[in-house]
């Protein structure tokens, strides 16, 4: 087939404007999938208190730390910056001493000082609120990781986000040439077993810490996958020469 004739079906000769979109859509997937990366390694990633991804990090995630509470673990993790050491250390204390409400009057102008601004129910509904000595009771508790409601709401969140992402990724992709095609589809594929890898790995980690290394590698597939497809299907579009040649999609790239 002379690509030349079926603009529609291969990426050298898709014409200028569908080459505007669909480059579109690369540039603000690639960019989405960067900033994905810098929240995992400021959230995720400052679990156990260290720069970068580590199966710590996904045990104290979501299996929790059964010998300190969330709080204590965030304090020495990704809050670690919120709070100045003395104002760490008293919080830390205070939960350690069974977070009693006695010691609430100390406590309290802390938390009205380091966590107010984002821990509340009206400024960011997504982070446990810290506005009453009931709320910050409930994080000074012993640390038992993701609960069902946030395992559940997140889950459902990244497979219709991530599932979606992948189709109109994968349909860019397929229209690459010179490339086998089962090759190509196992690709393709990759994504979609490996979100489900993933996401059932958080909830197997909440109850057993050792399908933590599952999560890693979940999430290191489908990077894998998306950075094959979007420089293949970049290289293609722009920089793979169209004139005078036939490109058969059943072959490997040569």
């Amino acid at each position: 087939m002379n690509h030349e004739n079926s603009g529609r079906f291969n990426l050298p000769s898709l014409s200028l404007p569908v080459k505007t979109l669909f480059t579109g859509y690369l540039l603000v997937m690639g960019i989405g999938i960067l900033m994905a990366l810098a929240q995992i390694l400021l959230t995720h990633g400052m679990a156990d208190g260290k720069f970068g991804v580590s199966v710590d990090d996904v045990v104290y995630s979501y299996h929790g730390n059964k010998d300190s509470s969330k709080l204590e673990s965030k304090l020495n993790g990704s809050m670690k910056d919120k709070a100045v050491v003395l104002d760490r250390a008293t919080l830390i204390r205070w939960a350690r001493e069974g977070a009693t409400k006695e010691g609430w009057a100390e406590v309290e102008p802390i938390f009205q000082a380091n966590c107010i601004a984002c821990h509340s129910k009206e400024v960011m509904p997504s982070l446990a609120p810290l506005t009453s000595y009931e709320e910050a009771a409930k994080v000074a508790e012993t640390d038992a990781g993701a609960s069902v409601d946030s395992l559940t709401r997140v889950s459902h969140i990244h497979l219709f986000g991530i599932a979606f992402i992948f189709i109109f990724m994968g349909y860019i992709y397929s229209m690459s040439v010179n490339i086998n095609e089962k090759f190509k589809s196992v690709i393709i594929m990759i994504p979609f077993l490996f979100i489900l890898i993933d996401i059932s790995s958080w909830w197997l980690t909440s109850m057993f810490a050792g399908f933590a290394w599952f999560t890693i590698i979940g999430g290191f597939g489908y990077m894998m996958a998306f950075a094959v497809m979007w420089f293949t299907s970049m290289y293609q579009m722009w920089i793979m020469p169209r004139s005078g040649k036939e490109y058969n999609s059943n072959e490997w790239i040569k």
